[in-house]
């Protein structure tokens, strides 16, 4: 199994993180777009290593397909063939209020902005002329002096992050693969998105071996006991976080927490993050996210994942686990055999 580490985005600090990753042995890195671009410390990070690089995720639904096109291949071509192209949908109150975006029908949204950017790829790969006409996007222009013409690595895979069934469909349908929720279990896993990619597949006609899996995992990764309290903490703040999430209840509902949900989020208005924390038991942690050694931790992926994932991208909210541990956790994660 392939292990991604996310780089630090920072301005000052993404050339040193890109280099630590790399140092630590993981195979690829991934940018979040969260204090900063998503797309920039993914460019300095090509300079500094040949590791794999993925936005994990870029929110499209206010971008432009265009944009995202111009962005992806480029970075194809900075990392020398080795970009992929992350894309999530975020939820209705961050792309109204933090994005002055629009909201509206998400999948379909997310799954047009995917056709799109394939679309503008295959017109500048000279597959077809573009002719791009949806519900949302129209694209259906494109003259030589904005036409980049064939990437020398070929086009980026797209992937689609996704968590209810719906979204998952939609990317089994029409993406190049899949960024599993790192809010997720094992049972909802399997119960859920399993069967959600399968259908998706089914009437695209595709198998699943045409289909990339991608998990995530929140780890709370330690030695000590010092240690894996501190994680464990941090990784419950996260819990909570997504856990107040309206449409992320399903999770919670299938192992019997869905009446947490309403509550997270009421207390999440008051900005009362503390009382929200204190509500997330360590069975919970244990349940969504993995914990433990590494050799621990990365048993509980192989549990969850390694029967359809190919790679894992790990989060550490909050927390730096030591060198030690993330050698360890990274090696091994890596001697993980997929039995897909």
């Amino acid at each position: 199994m392939k292990v991604h580490l996310q780089v630090d985005g920072s301005p000052s600090a993404v050339r040193a993180s890109a280099r630590e990753i790399a140092a630590l042995g993981a195979d690829g890195i991934f940018a979040f777009e969260g204090q900063h671009d998503v797309f920039f410390p993914l460019v300095l990070a090509a300079e500094e290593t040949d590791l794999e690089l993925m936005t994990n995720v870029a929110i499209a639904g206010p971008r432009s397909p265009l944009h995202l096109a111009h962005a992806s291949y480029d970075l194809q071509v900075y990392s020398r063939g080795k970009f992929r192209l992350g894309l999530g949908s975020q939820i209705r109150a961050h792309i109204e209020k933090r994005y002055g975006s629009q909201w509206g029908k998400p999948a379909a949204r997310m799954a047009e902005s995917v056709a799109a950017v394939k679309a503008v790829f295959a017109a500048w790969e000279k597959q077809a002329p573009l002719n791009f006409r949806g519900e949302f996007f129209t694209h259906t222009l494109m003259t030589p002096n904005f036409d980049p013409g064939p990437n020398p690595y070929g086009p980026p895979p797209v992937l689609m992050g996704a968590l209810g069934p719906l979204m998952t469909r939609k990317a089994a349908e029409v993406a190049d693969g899949l960024l599993v929720m790192p809010f997720n279990s094992t049972r909802h896993f399997a119960e859920r998105t399993v069967p959600a990619i399968e259908e998706g597949l089914r009437r695209s006609g595709r198998e699943l071996s045409k289909f990339q899996i991608i998990a995530q995992a929140m780890v709370a990764v330690g030695s000590t006991e010092e240690e894996l309290a501190v994680a464990l903490d941090r990784v419950a703040w996260l819990i909570a976080f997504y856990g107040s999430t309206p449409a992320y209840r399903a999770v919670l509902e299938v192992e019997g927490w869905g009446d947490l949900q309403p509550e997270l989020n009421e207390i999440s208005k008051t900005g009362d993050y503390a009382a929200m924390r204190a509500l997330i038991t360590e069975p919970m942690v244990r349940t969504y996210g993995v914990v433990g050694s590494p050799q621990e931790c990365a048993e509980q992926v192989r549990e969850r994942y390694g029967a359809h994932a190919s790679d894992v991208c790990c989060y550490f909210p909050g927390y730096t686990p030591s060198d030690a541990d993330l050698a360890e956790l990274v090696k091994a994660l890596q001697s993980i055999t997929s039995v897909r």
